[in-house]
């Protein structure tokens, strides 16, 4: 039998369909709302600087946090905070979708050697270690908050030229994979609607500075980290008989394992394995008791990874009896990183905004093997992404590594392409 309930909504509450704008329509509106891109040069290249020169440690992102604040709430914009560091800037322009875009804002303990004049010369103590160490943006965060500044401020200058609502949320901890989580555990996904899109970007070395690119489907990899701690028997070194011995062991299992990718996995996928770490032994004659491996792995397919995970640690497992240990190894994975796959309805949407604005400007992008935290939000609201990739250097034959003491990305182009492209993306659906 068919319910009665008086709660059913009625037509009226159903919010009707928008229509998509056209290539023109976002073309038009991006331009009105980035018009004023020329004349705040000089002051948001000053803000980047003020930014660059304050990388803050994951969780520990105070001063980044209450200058953006102070920045979006003098101009008027509303911003609540969320969590110890996290942000939520939103602008309310009548009916219509509503667009967020995230920008990460930690940075990293790294020294800075780019050799910039407004190089990072900023140092915090590591509440960890009790270390002092160097800091800087050697991931370009700075330019991802910038991005999503300027827009903010753009998109509240020009009201004229959209409809809907703009959000921008600053996500503290993406380096170490738990910042997008925590805003989740503090309420972001009930606190705010739902919005239509979920949007971000991140600067690398592998595209000419200037330039966007884009891909439907997987394009940063999934990542593990994996803790692998093998059991041996102590002994002195002049008497090995008498012991189990983990080095030897560990070198069987690091040779075995890099069978994996080359012989176990398809050769038409792209799968990472990398032993970041060996640690064993404290002096050259004692056998020690135990062995431990540090390992990352990336994929792009959820499958695959359960396969990869498995060869691990049968091989693992199958070492370690070919040894006579007594006792099994530990395997404990941490530092998730989740795939980022685009959506196949949204994407080709600001694919397409990009041909019309940026032009040979605008590519299609290659699957990178680096990880983001950035899918947990859009997955646990339920709403379609799109992740896109900005330029950094004019150079890219010689452009450093992500998290290389020398990343520091090229100022301009740079800053005004990574507003312009969060303007034009955005515009895709709040155009009027």
């Amino acid at each position: 039998m068919a319910s009665t309930s008086n709660n059913r909504p009625t037509p009226a509450s159903t919010p009707k369909p928008t229509a998509q704008p056209t290539a023109k329509q976002i073309c038009a509106c991006a331009k009105r709302v980035l018009s004023n891109l020329d004349a705040t040069q000089a002051e948001r290249e000053a803000l980047y600087k003020e930014f660059h020169n304050h990388p803050e440690l994951a969780f520990l992102e105070e001063w980044t946090s209450q200058r953006i604040f102070d920045d979006l709430t003098s101009a008027h914009i509303e911003v609540v905070r969320i969590g110890k560091t996290g942000l939520v800037a939103r602008i309310k322009n009548g009916d219509g979708p509503c667009v967020c875009m995230r920008a990460d804002i930690d940075g990293l303990p790294v020294k800075e050697a780019s050799g910039k004049p407004y190089a990072s010369t900023f140092t915090m103590t590591d509440p960890a270690s009790g270390a002092v160490v160097p800091m800087t943006h050697a991931c370009g965060h700075d330019f991802h908050i910038m991005s999503l500044l300027s827009a903010l401020h753009a998109f509240a200058a020009h009201k004229d030229a959209w409809h809907g609502t703009f959000m921008g949320v600053f996500q503290p901890a993406e380096e170490v994979g738990q910042g997008a989580l925590s805003l989740i555990r503090e309420g972001l996904c009930t606190q705010f609607e739902k919005p239509d899109v979920y949007l971000g970007q991140h600067v690398m070395p592998t595209l000419p500075s200037g330039c966007v690119a884009t891909k439907v489907g997987p394009f940063f990899s999934a990542a593990y980290s994996i803790r692998i701690t093998l059991h041996g028997k102590g002994s002195h070194g002049s008497m090995p008989e008498l012991g189990i011995d983990p080095v030897v062991l560990a070198a069987s299992v690091i040779m075995r394992l890099q069978t994996i990718v080359s012989r176990e996995m398809p050769s038409d996928e792209r799968v990472v394995l990398t032993i970041g770490s060996v640690s064993a032994g404290s002096k050259a004659n004692i056998i020690p008791d135990t062995a431990v491996l540090l390992l990352n792995t990336r994929t792009y397919n959820a499958q695959l990874e359960k396969r990869l995970f498995a060869a691990i640690e049968r091989i693992v497992r199958a070492e370690c009896d070919a040894a006579g240990c007594t006792q099994p190894p530990d395997i404990e994975y941490f530092d998730r990183g989740p795939l980022t796959s685009n959506d196949a309805q949204t994407t080709p949407r600001v694919q397409e905004a990009f041909a019309a604005y940026f032009g040979e400007h605008a590519l299609l992008g290659e699957p990178q093997s680096v990880s983001e935290d950035f899918s947990y939000i859009p997955d646990e609201w339920g709403c379609p992404y799109t992740f896109w990739t900005l330029g950094g250097f004019a150079d890219v034959a010689h452009a450093p590594a992500n998290h290389s003491p020398f990343f520091t990305p090229d100022l301009q182009p740079t800053l005004n392409c990574g507003v312009s492209a969060v303007v034009v993306a955005a515009s895709a659906w709040l155009a009027s």
